[in-house]
Order: structure tokens, then C-alpha cells, then sequence
């Protein structure tokens, strides 16, 4: 049996938590919420939250980190509770929580391995989306030798808590929107198996994103880099692993 939690990272997402929390509360998982900087809104609202809904806590960042640095800390804390597994899920009411006990499902059926939600589009998802999201799908590939990853960049996923622990331990991580590809790729380096679940991704016409095209399109670019040339090192590895499976 595993012992999940959920891990939110949020910054500024005053007007979709709430929601977000109501979504959730009924799959009955403990909550670690990891405010990134936020306005003194955010912060209110979180406060209001924490005060009825004993389910969960929120960790607070002085400063703005990043996403990556966000979903880091929750995780650091999850393993310092004792949990087993992490779903992780992002706080503007993208992702389709119905299918949390889907994730959860893949996760008790292997608990070693990293579940990563793999994006269904509607048509209210941009094509600038679309095409980045391939583009990654594509070079993600590259640098495992692998299929296995069957979207790098979607935030609803479920960790295997230990084998995160292990290696944010002996590797320093991306602290932005570079954090979900560079994980999913060095777990799948380490071994760790991946599942990936089919789910659909919501893009509200009054969404707010916090990708910065500039920013975090160069901070990718150099992620897939170093991944690249980490890959040719790992070349005998990752064609073993290939035969194994």
C-alpha cells in the first residue's frame, strides 16, 4: 500500500486555489501547499484555507523561486513526513483533478515508478503550446533513447518520494519551468520506471500562466543541452535498459 500526499505549488493563484482545493478534497489526501513569494492576497487567501481545512499546510518561500523551487520544498517535506508518494498538481485549475485516483492507480500498481500525466488538447489549448510541447516530447526522446516519457512538461504527476529524496540529493535541479523535464529525465536515467496517464488540460480564456516565453524558453533550451551531452555518456546504459524491458 502506498502513503500519498499532494504537493500545490502557487504563486499569485488567488482566484483558482480555493476552487482547486474543493476539487480535491474529496479524494481525502493530506495537502502541502508551497507558496512561492506571493502577494499578500495569495498569502490572505491561503491563511483563510489553512484555517478550515485541517488537511493541509502551507510552506511559505520569502522570495519567488521558481515553480521548480516550489515543488522541491514540498517534496523535501513530504519525505520528511513519511509519505510514500506525492501527487503533485498545479494551483490554477489546468489539470482535470477527477483523474487523480487514476494516478494514484498507477502508483499502487508500481510504486517505484514516476506517473506523468500525458495532455489530451481541446481546442481552447494554444498552438504555441502545442508545438513547444512537441518540441520537448522530441528531444526528452533523444536523451533517453526512449519513448518511455510520454510528456515532460505537464505538472500532474505522482512522485515515488525516496527516489526523488535520492537524487535531489546528489543532483542540483532546474528552479523554474526547467524543473519537470530535468526530473522526469534523470529518474528515467536512474532506472525508475515511467507511467504515463492520458488526462485533458484545461486553458480558461481568463488564465493566468507564469511561463515567460523569453526566460523560460532559454532556461529550456540550456536544460535540453546539458541533458544531451549527459545522454552520450549514458549511451551503453540507457541501450541495456532498452533491452531489458
Amino acid at each position: 500500500m502506498i502513503n500519498p500526499c499532494m504537493v500545490i505549488p502557487i504563486y499569485n493563484h488567488k482566484a483558482t486555489i480555493a476552487g482547486v482545493l474543493d476539487q480535491v478534497a474529496p479524494f481525502g489526501l493530506p495537502c502541502i501547499i508551497v507558496d512561492d513569494g506571493s502577494d499578500i492576497a495569495t498569502r490572505h487567501v491561503l491563511a483563510e484555507q489553512e484555517k478550515h481545512r485541517p488537511w493541509m499546510q502551507v510552506l511559505h518561500h520569502l522570495q519567488n523561486g521558481g515553480k521548480g523551487e516550489a515543488v522541491k520544498t514540498g517534496l523535501r517535506r513530504a519525505d520528511e513526513l513519511g509519505y510514500s508518494h506525492a501527487l503533485q498538481i498545479d494551483a490554477d485549475g489546468q489539470h482535470e483533478t477527477r483523474d487523480i485516483p487514476r494516478f494514484l492507480a498507477e502508483a499502487e500498481a508500481c510504486p517505484q515508478a514516476l506517473v506523468l500525466g500525458k495532455p489530451a488538447f481541446g481546442e481552447d489549448a494554444p498552438m504555441s503550446r502545442r508545438v513547444g510541447r512537441r518540441i520537448s516530447q522530441w528531444l526528452v526522446w533523444v536523451e533517453t533513447l526512449s519513448l518511455a516519457i510520454g510528456d515532460p512538461l505537464t505538472g500532474f504527476r505522482v512522485y515515488p518520494v525516496r527516489a526523488v529524496a535520492a537524487l535531489m540529493q546528489k543532483q542540483r535541479l532546474g528552479s523554474c519551468m526547467d524543473f519537470d523535464p530535468e526530473i522526469a529525465v534523470r529518474l528515467y536515467w536512474r532506472g525508475v520506471p515511467i507511467r504515463n496517464v492520458v488526462t485533458a488540460v484545461i486553458y480558461p480564456q481568463d488564465g493566468s500562466s507564469h511561463f515567460r516565453v523569453v526566460r523560460d524558453n532559454v532556461r529550456l533550451s540550456w536544460l535540453y543541452t546539458r541533458l544531451f551531452f549527459g545522454m552520450l555518456c549514458r549511451v551503453p546504459s540507457l541501450l541495456r535498459m532498452k533491452k531489458s524491458l
